[in-house]
């Protein structure tokens, strides 16, 4: 007789439905609430002058890791984001050890955390060496600790085959956590460069996308997916996320041209932002015209994604309204700031939009 012990175990080896508990779910919500607000954090940290209120990265000052009454407001909005990353981070993880113990159980697990042990390992390494060279060391240790997270969950999709959809989601939002971390220390250090800072403002939207992602397939089950939406309707679906993406391309572009750098000694990019403005909102109107098409070929087709897409079509409409509204009153701090949080949500939107188009066979 064989030992089923270990299949038992390990839900991953014997392909059955993985049970998605109470706090995996809540925590998932909580995390993709928590990319979503770190949106807004970091456009306050912008829009308020005070990219450069902590000095200093990781530390808030050459002497010390909080802002000091020195730094005023500034040091406090700068360092209130900074911890926003880190319950950002620290959700990621639970969500991640919660994903691998309902699908891979107690050896996914082990082994995730040993890769952890292993990263901080590495960038202790990474941090030595730069202090050696005379090189800021917080940004290699962050480098190493990255690789080893990238490491770790390569490992861990080929050791845990069953759910890779929900395991990669996971992982690449741990990963991405660890990336923004690394690249909100560069542009500190960099002096907020506007390329920089643009990139980190498109990452963390596409990390609120992941989230939402997940939360939409933690619902559903591992079973193949077959298209339920016309072949026209999807790939009419995928040039509206191509009008979309630009549209926030250009929306980058025009915020780091802007009159909100960061802080008041800033160099921006050097585009003509009322230029940019114009062409920021070409693809906007695109974009409407086909979520407005796709909308209503839904709902007389009756198609899945109808009720989501209606979502979409309100998120839109509240963009365009703030959009036009911010560029004739001169691009008031709050108006951009909801601009921007408004962005993330219409690409979350997006998201579930299109993931809908598709379910998994009975």
């Amino acid at each position: 007789m064989h030992d089923t012990t270990a299949l038992v175990d390990s839900p991953a080896r014997i392909g059955g439905p993985i049970k998605i508990g109470r706090p995996l779910r809540v925590l998932a919500w909580l995390s993709f609430l928590a990319e979503v607000i770190i949106i807004g954090t970091g456009g306050a940290v912008r829009l308020t002058g005070s990219g450069l209120g902590c000095s200093e990265w990781p530390l808030c000052t050459p002497e010390s890791l909080v802002p000091t009454p020195e730094q005023g407001i500034h040091g406090i909005i700068e360092f209130g984001n900074r911890t926003m990353t880190g319950l950002v981070g620290i959700i990621a993880i639970a969500v991640l050890l919660l994903a691998l113990h309902a699908i891979g159980g107690r050896r996914s697990v082990v082994a995730a955390l040993w890769f952890a042990l292993g990263g901080i390992a590495a960038g202790i390494v990474c941090f030595v060496i730069a202090y050696l060279l005379g090189l800021p060391g917080f940004p290699f240790f962050s480098l190493g600790l990255l690789l080893v997270t990238i490491a770790g969950g390569i490992h861990s999709l080929w050791i845990t085959p069953a759910r890779r959809d929900l395991t990669s989601l996971a992982w690449i939002i741990l990963i991405g956590v660890v990336a923004q971390a690394f690249v909100g220390g560069i542009t500190v250090l960099t002096g907020l460069n506007p390329s920089i800072v643009g990139f980190h403002y498109a990452s963390s939207l596409l990390l609120v996308c992941v989230a939402a992602a997940f939360l939409v397939r933690m619902r559903e089950s591992d079973a193949v997916r077959e298209r339920v939406v016309p072949l026209w309707f999807a790939m009419l679906s995928h040039l509206t996320g191509l009008a979309l993406a630009v549209t926030i391309f250009f929306g980058v572009l025009t915020t780091g041209s802007g009159p909100h750098s960061g802080d008041v000694n800033v160099i921006r990019d050097g585009f003509d932002a009322t230029f940019l403005a114009h062409v920021h909102s070409w693809p906007g109107y695109i974009l409407a015209g086909l979520v407005a098409v796709l909308t209503i070929a839904a709902w007389v087709l009756r198609l899945e994604p109808r009720r989501w897409l209606l979502v979409l079509v309100l998120a839109i409409l509240v963009q365009v309204g703030v959009g036009v509204w911010q560029a004739r009153d001169g691009l008031p701090e709050i108006l951009v700031g909801i601009h921007m949080v408004l962005a993330a949500l219409s690409a979350a939107a997006y998201t579930v939009c299109v993931l809908r188009q598709k379910r998994p066979l009975p």
